[in-house]
């Protein structure tokens, strides 16, 4: 299993090791020991699987405020997606900036995203699956959002993007007042 810091040094690319033959193949996407062994040492509660029919679907920025933050290990199960996560941690050195990575079924990479990061993604294929872990359970009093093209992402979309009412309306990240802070680590 290959891990390596994104620009973002907390935000992680996972590239397991797939192990092939004529009848597929086999990959082992999550082991705890392994990703201790690269400082992840979450355990993971919840389990969710969605599809987007159309490509061109945006969905996000999306954030869990404490205490019921998460932190999310993200990988595609079928199309081809482009993930992204955005620092909204205050007082963070990379407050602000975002990081993108192409998930696929092919290429079978997955994204570690920590507490204190908003998280979307754009499909670029119809009917796109994202599968993630999350280490805190869904809890709608904490629920958050942040207009999708507020961050200055680069989406590689030139389209009107389908997006949920939620998505559409929610406040731009000029406005928004973030419930996290960034802690330095020694």
């Amino acid at each position: 299993m290959k891990v390596t810091a994104t620009v973002l040094p907390d935000v992680l690319l996972i590239e397991p090791a797939r192990f092939g033959d004529n009848r597929g193949f086999f990959s082992e996407s999550w082991n705890k020991e392994r990703m201790a062994e690269h400082g992840i040492s979450v355990d993971f509660v919840q389990d969710n699987h969605s599809l987007s029919s159309a490509a061109g679907t945006v969905r996000g920025l999306h954030f869990q405020a404490p205490p019921n933050a998460q932190a999310k290990l993200v990988r595609c199960g079928r199309g081809l997606l482009f993930d992204v996560a955005v620092d909204i941690r205050k007082g963070s050195p990379t407050y602000g900036q975002w990081v993108g990575e192409e998930l696929s079924f092919e290429n079978g990479k997955q994204l570690f995203i920590p507490e204190g990061f908003a998280h979307g993604f754009i499909t670029r294929t119809p009917d796109t699956e994202i599968i993630y872990k999350c280490n805190a359970y869904y809890a709608p009093e904490s629920d958050g959002a942040i207009l999708w093209n507020s961050c200055g992402i680069d989406w590689g979309f030139n389209g009107t993007p389908e997006l949920s009412a939620k998505d559409a309306n929610a406040p731009s990240f000029t406005s928004f007042d973030s419930p996290f802070t960034w802690e330095a680590t020694a």
